[in-house]
């Protein structure tokens, strides 16, 4: 089994830092494994929550308060979501993995989609 993260050590890595080398395979899978992309959304949203507690501690109606904080949630998802890709690369970079690396399961996917299509129209020219 390999090993993960403390709870400040994943702090860090969600703030961007470099987790230990010995962390390298816990860092592939929680890039490019099963549930990578759920992952990526609730880690992406780490750094905001400062902002999100201060969005509340604004004065003001309760519903006004949490439409800013639902708002800034919206906001944040949809760049962390735009911008998935390229963070995967230069956290997999960062820890010495290939920047190209995909999910095992979703590579042979791909692989049987295009066999098919292949078969039924001809090979792909590129």
């Amino acid at each position: 089994m390999t090993a993960a993260p403390n709870p400040i050590q994943w702090l860090g890595y969600s703030f961007g830092r470099k987790l230990p080398d010995s962390m390298r395979e816990w860092v592939r899978n929680d890039l490019v494994g099963d549930w990578a992309v759920p992952r990526h959304l609730v880690r992406s949203m780490v750094p905001f929550l400062p902002v999100f507690v201060i969005f509340m501690l604004f004065p003001g109606p309760w519903a006004l308060r949490a439409s800013m904080v639902l708002l800034g949630v919206l906001l944040a998802l949809f760049y962390s979501v735009s911008y998935m890709a390229q963070n995967r690369s230069r956290r997999l970079e960062r820890h010495g993995l290939p920047a190209d690396l995909e999910n095992a399961k979703k590579m042979s996917r791909q692989d049987a989609e295009k066999a098919a299509y292949e078969k039924l129209h001809g090979p792909i020219s590129s």
